[in-house]
Order: structure tokens, then sequence, then C-alpha cells
């Protein structure tokens, strides 16, 4: 299961960086939120489907340890390039094959349509929903204003049976 913290800390000193994080039940996610946060479907599409086109990932930074693939990314709509998304993602690339692994380090196509189009046997669990108060980088990455408070999600996405990647995902409202 992903640890909020463990997620975080790959990319800040600090979880209070990004900013302040309580836990809520899907009935305590307001809309568009639940629509977008609460279930167990990609992102990628999800966000796609609500939003009515496709999106580019952005990996603002990255990193290798052992067999662990770790990004901090946006998604933006190709219709008119505002951020829709905020991620942290941890790949182990022990669970999955090399060329969709690669494909994924390659940075230009979002994680959940290349598992998708390579046809990895997948299921995604919703861990738990979060209300955060965003910190200054996350409010300026996501376009926010100084009070505006968002939602997100960790989950974790079994390939082919295995535990093979861990989110943290924050949403925008529109």
């Amino acid at each position: 299961m992903p640890e909020l913290s463990e997620l975080i800390a790959l990319f800040y000193d600090k979880p209070e960086e990004l900013g302040q994080f309580e836990e809520v039940s899907a009935q305590q996610t307001p809309a568009p939120f639940h629509q977008l946060l609460a279930h167990d479907e990609h992102m990628t599409v999800t966000v796609e489907n609500f939003h009515g086109c496709h999106v580019d990932v952005t990996v603002l930074e990255k990193r290798t340890d052992g067999q662990y693939y770790s990004r901090k990314i946006l998604l933006t709509r190709q219709s008119d390039g505002k951020v829709v998304q905020y991620g942290i993602v941890r790949l182990n690339c022990d669970f999955l094959a090399e060329e969709p692994a690669n494909e994924i380090k390659s940075e230009r196509i979002p994680l959940g349509r290349v598992l998708i189009e390579h046809n990895v046997l997948r299921e995604v669990q919703l861990t738990c929903l979060w209300h955060i108060q965003p910190a200054s980088e996350l409010r300026e990455l996501m376009g926010l204003e100084p009070n505006e408070t968002v939602y997100g999600r960790t989950a974790l996405i079994y390939c082919n049976g295995e535990p093979a990647v861990e989110l943290l995902e924050i949403v925008t409202r529109d």
C-alpha cells in the first residue's frame, strides 16, 4: 500500500513543502473531485473523459533507485495546455515487462495510457482520499488561488497481479 509520506519524501524534504494533507472519506469529497478520484480506474482515462480531450505528461523531476523509477509529473489538457493533475509515481520495474517500462521512462506518454496500449493486465486500487491545502510550489504548478484547496488520492496499480505502481494524484477543480 502506498504511504503518502514515502511518496512525498521521494521529491520533498518535508511533506509540508507540498501541502497539508487530511484524510477524507468518499462522502466528504465534493464534486467534481469525487467523480475524478473516488474510483478504481486509471486517472489518465478518468481525466481525459472528464475534460473531453487527451492529456500530455510533463515530467518535472525523476529518480531511479534500484528497481524503482519515480517521477513528479503534471498532466495537461491537449486542448489548451491547462494543468489538470499533479502526481508522484513510483514504478517497480521488476513487475513490468521491458517494453512498457521503457515507454514509461521515455516520458512522452502518460503511464495509464502506456499500460492500456500494451494490454498489461492491471488492477487499480484506490487506497486513500485526501483534502489538500497546497503549499506555494503546488499552487503555482496547478495555477491555484492562494486559499484554494484541492483533493487527491493515493492508489496502487497491480500489473499482472504484482504491486507495480504507487501513486499520489492531485486534481484541479476544472
